[in-house]
C-alpha cells in the first residue's frame, strides 16, 4: 500500500482513450508534440499513445513516438492499449519498437459471459498465454480490469479470483477501470480499500470516468484507498464526459492530500491549450483551472476584497498556472474593478475621470457589450475630450476568398502621414491580410505578438446582416497578460481587420 507522502504515478491517456471523443482524430505530427510536451515539460511519468492494430497510419504514428523517445531515454514511458490475441498485439509491437503494452482484459463476468462468451478459466489461459508471449518478446505487460467497477459491485468473487490468477503472470501493474463511470466516491474508496488488503503486494492504478461528473472525487478516494496511480487526460477528453481530467485532478491531490505527482503546475495551462487545438475541441470558459474566465473576478465587491488582503482569493491561484488575475469590465464592475485594470496598464487617473470611467464602462456592460482592459485608454480618451488621431491607420483593405480560390489581400495602410501598401495570400482571408500587412510591419520595424486566439461572435438570432464582434487574444512574449482586442463590423474579415488595428495603437502608444 502506498505510505503517506509518496508520489502518485501520472499515466496521460490524451492520444489513445481521449482520441475516442466523438470527432477527435490527432496526426502523427500531433501525437508526437503532444507526447513531447507531457513528457518533457509538463512531466508526466508515461504516456498511452494508442491501441495496437487499429490502422496504418496509428503504426507509422507509434514509429515516429518510439524514434524520438529513444532518442530521450524515454522509451519505457510509451505505452501502447493492446488484446488478448496471443501474438497478433505483441508481433504488431515488435514492429514499431514500442515496449510497454497495457493489455486490455475483462474485469467483470458479465463482459467475460455475454461479450467474448468464454468462462473465467479459458479467459485467464488466454491471458497468460499472451503476457508470457509478450515477455518472451522482451516487452512489459501491464492488465486493464475492463468493467472492472460493474464487475465488483456484481461478481466481487470474479475478480477476487481473476487477481488470484493474473497475479502469478508476469505483470506489473493492475489497471481498475470505471469504464462507464459508475462509481461514487464511497464505491471507489470500499472497493478498492478492499482489493488493496486482499492483495497487498500489487500495484493498482485507478482509471476513471466522468459520467456523473465525480471524476475527480473518485480519484482522490481512489489514492486515499491505496492505488499507486491514476489515468488522466488533458481537458478530460474521452468517449461520453470524458476522462478523469488531468488539470483537475493533479490539483486537487496536490491540495486536498497528502500525496504529490511530478507534473509540473505551470505547464497546465499550455498542455490543456495545445491539446484543444489540436483535437478541435475548444474548452468552456469556466473550465476549473484551465477555462479562461476561472481567474476573473466580475464582481466590484470582489475586486475590492482582493485589493483589501486577497479577501476573494483560494488557494487555487493562477499564479501556479502561468496565468493572472483578471478583473472584468462590465456592469457589475466597482471602482476597484478600474483601478486594478488602470495598474496593469500603467495609469493613474484622477478620482474624477476614474469615476466617470466607470459609469461609461457600466454603461456599455448593461448594453451587453464586452469591454477588455486594452479598452480603458480608448473610454479615457473620449471621455477627457484627447486627441484619437493614431500615428498607424488602415486606409483600405481589400480580401478576395472563395471555394477554388486562393485567398489574397491588398493592404494599404498609413503610418506618421506616410502611405504603405502590401499584397499577401494565404490560407483564408484573414492569414493573407496578416500576410500583407506582415511585410509593411517589416519594412517599418513593428513586431506583432503572437495570435493566440480568434473568436468570432454573433448575436443569437441574428439576421446576415447583424453586427460580428470579432475577439482577438494576442500572446507578448515574456508578459503575463495577453492584449485582447475587439473589433465590430457587419463583415467578419472587417472586425478582424479593425481588432488588429486596434493591436497597433496599444502597441505604439497611439491611445
Amino acid at each position: 500500500m502506498t505510505e503517506p507522502n509518496s508520489s502518485i504515478e501520472i499515466l496521460d491517456v490524451t492520444l489513445r482513450d481521449g482520441e475516442q471523443t466523438n470527432g477527435v482524430s490527432f496526426s502523427w505530427q500531433q501525437k508526437l508534440n503532444i507526447t513531447k510536451h507531457l513528457l518533457m515539460d509538463l512531466k508526466t511519468n508515461r504516456v498511452e499513445i494508442a491501441s495496437a492494430r487499429v490502422s496504418p497510419g496509428e503504426f507509422e504514428a507509434v514509429k515516429k513516438i518510439v524514434e524520438w523517445s529513444k532518442s530521450e531515454g524515454l522509451l519505457d514511458r510509451i505505452e501502447i492499449l493492446g488484446f488478448v490475441d496471443y501474438d497478433k498485439t505483441v508481433e504488431w509491437m515488435k514492429g514499431t519498437g514500442v515496449r510497454v503494452l497495457n493489455l486490455l482484459t475483462k474485469g467483470s463476468l458479465n463482459h467475460l459471459t455475454n461479450q467474448l462468451r468464454k468462462t473465467p478459466r479459458e479467459h485467464f489461459l488466454d491471458i497468460q498465454k499472451t503476457v508470457e508471449f509478450a515477455a518472451a518478446s522482451g516487452i512489459a505487460v501491464n492488465v486493464y480490469l475492463e468493467d472492472w467497477s460493474n464487475g465488483y459491485t456484481h461478481s466481487r468473487d470474479y475478480v477476487l479470483e481473476y487477481l488470484s490468477v493474473v497475479s502469478k503472470f508476469p505483470i506489473q501493474k493492475f489497471y481498475l477501470a470505471d469504464t462507464l463511470g459508475v462509481l461514487s466516491p464511497f464505491e471507489v474508496r470500499t472497493a478498492i480499500t478492499d482489493l488493496v488488503k486482499e492483495f497487498p503486494k500489487l500495484w493498482f492504478e485507478f482509471h476513471g470516468h466522468n459520467d456523473y461528473d465525480l471524476a475527480v472525487a473518485n480519484c482522490l478516494e481512489a489514492v486515499q484507498a491505496g492505488v499507486r496511480g491514476l489515468h488522466v487526460a488533458v481537458n478530460g477528453l474521452g468517449e461520453r464526459a470524458g476522462n478523469s481530467p488531468l488539470e483537475a485532478v493533479v490539483t486537487a491531490i496536490h491540495d486536498k492530500t497528502k500525496f504529490k505527482t511530478s507534473i509540473v503546475e505551470k505547464e497546465i495551462t499550455n498542455a490543456s491549450r495545445l491539446v484543444a487545438i489540436f483535437s478541435g475541441k475548444r474548452i468552456s470558459d469556466n473550465r476549473p483551472i484551465v477555462g479562461e474566465d476561472v481567474f476573473t473576478q466580475t464582481a466590484g465587491v470582489h475586486a475590492d476584497g482582493d485589493k483589501k488582503g486577497n479577501l476573494y482569493a483560494n488557494p487555487i491561484l493562477p499564479e501556479r498556472f502561468g496565468r493572472s488575475r483578471v478583473y472584468a469590465l462590465g456592469k457589475l464592475a466597482g471602482k476597484a474593478s478600474i483601478t486594478e485594470n488602470l495598474k496593469q496598464l500603467g495609469m493613474v487617473l484622477s478620482p474624477e475621470i476614474e469615476k466617470k470611467v466607470l459609469e461609461r464602462v457600466i454603461e456599455l456592460g448593461d448594453q451587453n457589450k464586452t469591454v477588455t482592459k486594452e479598452d480603458l485608454p480608448y473610454i479615457i480618451s473620449d471621455i477627457t475630450g484627447e486627441n484619437l488621431e493614431a500615428s498607424f491607420r488602415i486606409e483600405t483593405c481589400t480580401v478576395t476568398s472563395g471555394i477554388g480560390v486562393k485567398p489574397k489581400a491588398e493592404v494599404k495602410v498609413n503610418f506618421q502621414g506616410k502611405d504603405y501598401a502590401a499584397k499577401g495570400e494565404g490560407d483564408g482571408g484573414y492569414d493573407a491580410f496578416m500576410n500583407a500587412l506582415g511585410k509593411i510591419l517589416k519594412e517599418l520595424n513593428i513586431q506583432i505578438p503572437k495570435l493566440y486566439d480568434y473568436e468570432v461572435r454573433i448575436p443569437p438570432g441574428g439576421n446576415t446582416n447583424a453586427l460580428v464582434e470579432t475577439v482577438i487574444t494576442w500572446k507578448v512574449e515574456g508578459e503575463t497578460h495577453p492584449i485582447r482586442t475587439i473589433g465590430i463590423d457587419s463583415d467578419q474579415q472587417v472586425a478582424a481587420v479593425k481588432a488588429t488595428e486596434r493591436l497597433l495603437h496599444i502597441l505604439l502608444g497611439n491611445v
